[in-house]
């Protein structure tokens, strides 16, 4: 509120009120140290992460937005906000993942982030064969869970060059993408569902490698549609097991999700974009009895 201008009784002469002046050197201060605080929160403890592909269908959708926790492994040189750092060796107060987790990865040489699944720990002798991983020798449990109608939008289009026959409109008028669901169980009896199309030459088969100490060999949910470690890093891949520097934190549950149709320009659309059903899903495996 402006100050209102008084007259001193005594003398009649006018009491000008002095204009306060700002601080600019204090509130980019205050700016910087805030600035500051969120990028150290994002480095050490979370950060929001967006799902750019289709890699991690059914479990991820492109639109969805996650939290990471940075702090269950430790933290490398890939834990900033900004992958300005050069491949330091090592990790601090750091731990291996369980197999299952959901976690974000920074390809070697790259500072994308990608998000996968970790199938195989150090140690571990792995193999695709026909879609099968096999683990220390032994298949991992896969249970055929039939077709699944997951909602065609802007950001889930189920082009017919990915999902050749899979577009199908429903009873409701509505367009869907009916994919097929196998649920695989690992060694630590953590279950998770996947897509399988069939088979595919090009990711269907690996050979047989034992995973190299400090190494993780992670997979795509999609599996007939993710570059991961089955795929050579000039094919946009990981090219094999991943060191354990390059893993960037845990992914832990849904904020929310967007379908595409949002505009900028139009308030409305933020929230009929929205997909409702999607906000609080936990990100971690279940738990099964083997």
């Amino acid at each position: 509120m402006t100050p209102i201008p008084t007259t001193d009784l005594t003398s009649g002469d006018e009491i000008v009120p002095v204009k306060a002046r700002t601080d600019w050197l204090g509130e980019m201060r205050g700016i910087f140290w805030l600035v500051l605080a969120v990028l150290g929160f994002h480095s050490f403890v979370a950060k929001p992460f967006y799902i750019p592909s289709e890699s991690m269908v059914p479990g991820l959708l492109v639109g969805d937005r996650l939290v990471v926790t940075k702090f269950p492994y430790g933290w490398s040189y890939v834990s900033a906000t900004f992958h300005l750092l050069p491949f330091m060796k090592g990790r601090i107060l750091g731990s291996l993942p369980e197999r299952g987790d959901v976690v974000i990865i920074t390809p070697p040489g790259s500072q994308e982030d990608y998000i996968k699944r970790v199938i195989g720990l150090p140690g571990d002798t792995l193999e695709v064969r026909g879609g099968t991983v096999i683990l220390n020798g032994k298949p991992v449990k896969r249970v055929e869970m039939g077709e699944r109608r997951v909602p065609v939008d802007a950001n889930q289009p189920c082009s017919d060059s990915d999902y050749p026959g899979r577009k199908i409109r429903g009873g409701d008028g509505l367009e869907y993408c009916q994919l097929p669901i196998v649920r695989e169980t690992l060694p630590n009896g953590r279950s998770f569902d996947t897509v399988d199309l069939g088979y595919d030459w090009r990711v269907d088969d690996y050979a047989a490698i034992k995973i190299p100490a400090d190494r993780v060999f992670v997979m795509g949910d999609n599996r007939d549609r993710s570059a991961d470690s089955r795929v050579s890093i000039e094919n946009r891949g990981l090219g094999g097991p991943v060191p354990w520097e390059n893993i960037g934190g845990r992914a832990e549950f849904l904020t929310f999700s967007l379908d595409g149709s949002s505009q900028w320009w139009n308030p409305v659309s933020w929230l009929t974009a929205l997909r409702g059903s999607r906000a609080g899903n936990s990100l971690h495996p279940q738990r099964t009895a083997g």
